[in-house]
């Protein structure tokens, strides 16, 4: 039977290795540096700029954080038998350009490299988001950059509620809420936020009693009041994404003017009766409200859920996709809904997709955005541009 020793002189038979001075000339050429150190090891110190997989789960990982097979990769563990077995299983995946280090990180120290503590999760955010950090797409990197990350949510109603509660348990680590209203017996049909026991108190105070109840790492920042043009642009300051969960047009135009002029991504989401809409209005990337609906109807041909109805399940459903738009924008995956607007109607449970264009006669542009006036635009939705 083969021993440790065996199979570790024939992994390096059949591997390139270089010293730690060889590792860091090929880092510097561009190579990834790869450590296969387990955790504890690796939250002891690192190496800047380093990806980091335990040798344990390399083959099931691998692909989702250095998915080119041409990738040139330097592996590193301690000391150099365990990045050795890396590198054999690397070649053996298909990966074309690996070498192992040897000395590793016990080595790096030793010459006096650069290395440092690296932030991580704690234990018990590790067993918390557990099923985010096996997601090569997420992640330790990308949990870290949803407790970073600030998302404001326009309306703690229907679609806030879903939103709020998902983003929460995700672990985004600010999020903000505005809403003037106070809970109604009739808004526990869907906004789940809320409880019987919390009729008569203001929105933003039950979701935020919800939020920190479900999840402690999160911090939110509750707004009483009405968005108006005095204020918009201070509550939207520093926020990464904006979940839009208005119900009326005035409230979206005036947004959208905001997040214009701010360069801030707003996940879009409407709902009526049994239909819904999602999109991703990013100013600097692609097309605006404005761009989908230069202006609003007549009042009479946009009843709101009030005067319309609509079914309870359907905001959950449209606010859980605007939960997972924003945390695809703040990790950086998938294919965002800018330039795209899908539509869900529940009765026959389908998805329809429609392309969204930049209109060339829309002027409350990013590139416009020193001549934009944010103003009130009660009656009026018109876009208000300063000359010159």
């Amino acid at each position: 039977m083969a021993t440790f020793r065996d199979l570790l002189r024939a992994a390096k038979e059949s591997i390139r290795e270089v010293d730690v001075d060889g590792g860091a000339a090929l880092l510097d050429h561009g190579h990834v540096l790869l450590d296969v150190r387990e955790s504890d090891e690796y939250e002891q110190g690192a190496i800047p700029g380093s990806i980091h997989i335990p040798r344990g789960v390399l083959e099931t990982t691998i692909d989702g954080l250095i998915g080119s097979h041409d990738t040139p990769i330097v592996v590193m563990c301690a000391g150099g038998a365990r990045s050795a077995l890396a590198a054999q299983t690397l070649g053996h995946l298909g990966y074309t350009d690996v070498v192992s280090m040897d000395g590793g990180f016990n080595g790096w120290k030793d010459a006096g490299k650069p290395w440092g503590t690296p932030r991580t999760l704690d234990a018990a955010g590790r067993n918390r988001y557990q099923r985010h950090l096996l997601l090569p797409e997420v992640g330790e990197k990308g949990q870290l950059a949803l407790l970073d990350a600030k998302v404001l949510l326009l309306g703690a109603g229907g679609l806030g509620s879903p939103a709020a509660l998902y983003l929460a348990a995700a672990g985004v680590g600010t999020i903000g809420i505005v809403d003037m209203d106070v809970v109604d017996e009739s808004n526990l049909q869907r906004q789940i936020i809320h409880r019987l026991d919390r009729v008569g108190e203001r929105k933003v105070d039950s979701a935020k009693a919800a939020i920190e109840a479900l999840n402690p790492d999160v911090t939110v920042v509750a707004h009483h009041a009405r968005l108006a043009a005095e204020n918009v642009m201070g509550i939207i300051d520093g926020y990464d994404v904006i979940i839009d969960g208005t119900d009326n047009f005035p409230a979206r135009y005036l947004l959208n003017d905001a997040s214009v002029k701010a360069g801030i991504p707003v996940v879009h989401g409407s709902i009526f009766r049994f239909e819904g809409q999602v999109s991703v209005f990013d100013p600097r990337n692609g097309p605006t409200y404005r761009d989908l609906l230069p202006e609003a109807p007549p009042a009479e041909f946009a009843p709101s859920c009030a005067e319309a109805g609509v079914i309870g399940v359907l905001p959950g459903i449209i606010g859980s996709l605007q939960a997972l738009e924003a945390i695809k924008l703040i990790l950086g995956i998938g294919e965002p809904m800018i330039g795209r607007l899908l539509v869900f109607d529940a009765l026959d449970l389908s998805f329809r997709e429609f392309k969204l264009n930049v209109d060339p006669t829309n002027e409350v542009t990013w590139e416009n955005r020193s001549r934009v006036d944010v103003v009130d635009l009660d009656g009026l939705c018109m876009p208000a541009l300063r000359s010159g």
